[in-house]
């Protein structure tokens, strides 16, 4: 009777270990930067599709002005953990594609300096992809002496593609709300 076995390859463990592991220590530095890179890729993907009520950057409104005109509203929230009282701006009416200055107005009522920073959203959301801000006090941290009162601009306008997008037509008012926090940084 002939021998049906097949010879046994031997198996080299110690290659094939360190493969593996090559691999699963790829695969967990990968995992790492994705960590690190997803804030960024986050913002950035928010920035560009106005997801959350995120607002776009501009220097200037260079499509101009249309005839429809959009209420903005503007409202304020301030973490508890910071010692300021800040007055949102008053609500205005404009036509879109108009480029406006507003004023917040913030009051440090501690003892000592501190810093705040905002953040902001949009309402509604899908109009954030059409709120451009040329200058406004949430890009930078804000340090206030104390008892100081200071004046924050934001400088907007609401881009005039809004017209075109028929899903926005019945909207009338956006309203841009910032919530105050303290900030870790040195004089908090």
């Amino acid at each position: 009777m002939a021998d049906t076995t097949s010879p046994t390859l031997p198996m080299n463990n110690g290659r094939s270990n360190k493969r593996t592991a090559t691999i699963l220590g790829g695969l967990a530095l990968g995992m790492v930067g994705l960590a690190f890179a997803s804030v960024p890729l986050y913002q950035l993907f928010c920035q560009v599709t106005g997801f959350g009520g995120t607002t776009q950057v501009a220097t200037d409104n260079p499509k101009g002005v249309i005839a429809r005109e959009m209420k903005v509203r503007f409202d304020v929230n301030i973490d508890p953990a910071l010692d300021w009282t800040v007055k949102p701006a008053a609500p205005i009416t404009d036509q879109i594609g108009r480029v406006d200055t507003v004023n917040y107005i913030a009051t440090n009522h501690s003892d000592k300096p501190v810093t705040g920073q905002a953040i902001f959203n949009v309402v509604p959301e899908k109009a954030g992809l059409y709120f451009n801000k040329i200058e406004c006090f949430c890009f930078t941290e804000q340090t206030l002496q104390p008892g100081e009162t200071v004046e924050m601009p934001i400088v907007f306008f609401v881009d005039p593609d809004l017209a075109d997008n028929h899903e926005l037509n019945t909207i009338k008012e956006i309203t841009l709300s910032y919530t105050f926090y303290a900030s870790d940084s040195e004089g908090s």
